[in-house]
């Protein structure tokens, strides 16, 4: 048996990938202790790990004062993150002795704590994956239309940083690639190489184990009789960048005197009062259970963040996809280029936009042979249980 440390950020995306994988590093024998912040513990302790835990609040006021219009900003909030998460977790492992280190690929402290502890590392990349070279590539594009005055105080911000984490730490971060993607000796990806851009470029330290995904506990009760058998369309836009009234209500009148059973998710901001008459053919929830309902899906609309397109693709349902934020462009972009499903704008979208997207997705075949193809590929991949079996290839490696 070893012991684990694991440690992640504060987003369902980010950890609802590890949820079956700590569960199965348990049930092999592995003792883990996984830091995160408050919102995820009764989550993660069901799995058996011991939680604990950094200050939620003021972790995100320190990435946020990195500055948010620019990536090499958020580069540097990552770092200011650091002052929070590096003395907590610190304080509360004295003492102890873990064997190796599982770390968030866009938790800015994950690497560092990595070569602070000298542990061996792997990264859990929940996002598709970059290499340096691709990173730097983007970052460079990015960057090209920063004015020269604040470019110049973005580095020398990202220069101070790094230079403060060395005299503290003894720590050297040479690039905002460290900080950004925390290259480590192993990095698992919860998507396929099918799926992944670019998926040959990634050599073999790099495992394309497929989406992971685990039963969860249903936090709300759902009545799945209404919706069996049912034409189902299902609607959501996550669990962050969820505040669309007029989306919503722009959703009733696309589907409202259809034959379609709608289930729309809202998230916990958005007040069903706020949203007027609810037709008789949806069923709208602030959460429903979304992999189960997805089993009975024939169209997901989404913001296309990882895990639910993920999850989509792994039931083969095609996809309508509105990026909202982060990464969400890149992923419905490659939603489009695989052929399984259609990228539409929030911004000035229009009823008729919609409904033509649906009727397109619903009555062309090419989308569901699409799905259908990623379903496969998805379902064939392993999941937790390679992404296990990879880490156990690696600790043998290291004689862990």
């Amino acid at each position: 048996m070893a012991r684990v440390l694991f440690i992640n950020g504060g987003s369902e995306g980010h950890v609802n990938p590890t949820i079956g994988v700590v569960q199965e590093l348990i049930s092999r024998g592995e003792e883990v202790v996984y830091f995160t912040i408050e919102a995820f513990r009764e989550r993660i302790e069901k799995t058996g790990a011991t939680v604990r835990t950094f200050d939620g609040q003021k972790f995100i006021k320190a990435f946020i004062s990195g500055g948010r219009n620019y990536l090499l900003e958020r580069i540097n909030g990552l770092l200011h993150t650091a002052d929070i998460v590096l003395p907590s977790v610190l304080e509360q492992i004295k003492g102890e002795h873990f064997d190796y280190i599982i770390h968030d690929s866009m938790f800015g402290c994950g690497r560092l704590l990595a070569q602070i502890l000298k542990l061996p590392a792997i990264n859990s990349c929940t996002s598709f994956a970059q290499t340096k070279a691709s990173f730097e590539k983007m970052l460079a594009q990015l960057s090209q239309n920063i004015p020269t005055e604040i470019f110049k105080r973005i580095n020398d911000d990202f220069q101070h940083l790094t230079t403060n984490m060395k005299e503290q730490y003894g720590v050297e971060i040479r690039s905002p690639y460290e900080v950004f993607c925390n290259p480590a000796p192993l990095t698992i990806v919860y998507t396929t190489k099918e799926f992944q851009p670019f998926g040959e470029a990634f050599d073999q330290t790099y495992k394309f184990v497929g989406p992971s995904i685990s039963l969860r506990t249903m936090q709300e009760n759902f009545e799945f009789p209404a919706i069996k058998g049912k034409n189902l369309i299902y609607i959501s836009l996550g669990t962050v960048f969820n505040e669309a009234l007029d989306f919503y209500k722009l959703c009733f009148k696309v589907f409202e005197k259809t034959e379609h059973t709608v289930v729309m998710s809202i998230g916990e901001k958005t007040q069903l009062s706020a949203l007027g008459e609810i037709p008789t053919n949806f069923i709208v929830k602030h959460y429903v259970p979304q992999t189960e309902i997805l089993k009975h899906t024939k169209l997901f609309i989404t913001h296309g963040g990882m895990n639910s397109t993920n999850e989509a693709l792994y039931y083969g349902v095609p996809l309508i996809v509105i990026p909202q934020n982060a990464d969400q462009p890149i992923i419905a972009q490659q939603v489009a280029n695989i052929g399984a499903g259609i990228t539409l704008q929030m911004e000035n979208l229009t009823v008729e936009q919609l409904r033509e997207a649906v009727d397109q997705v619903l009555t062309k075949p090419s989308f569901h042979k699409a799905a259908a193809n990623m379903k496969e590929s998805f379902q064939k991949s392993g999941g937790y249980h390679r992404a296990v079996d990879e880490i156990f290839i690696f600790k043998k490696e290291y004689n862990i």
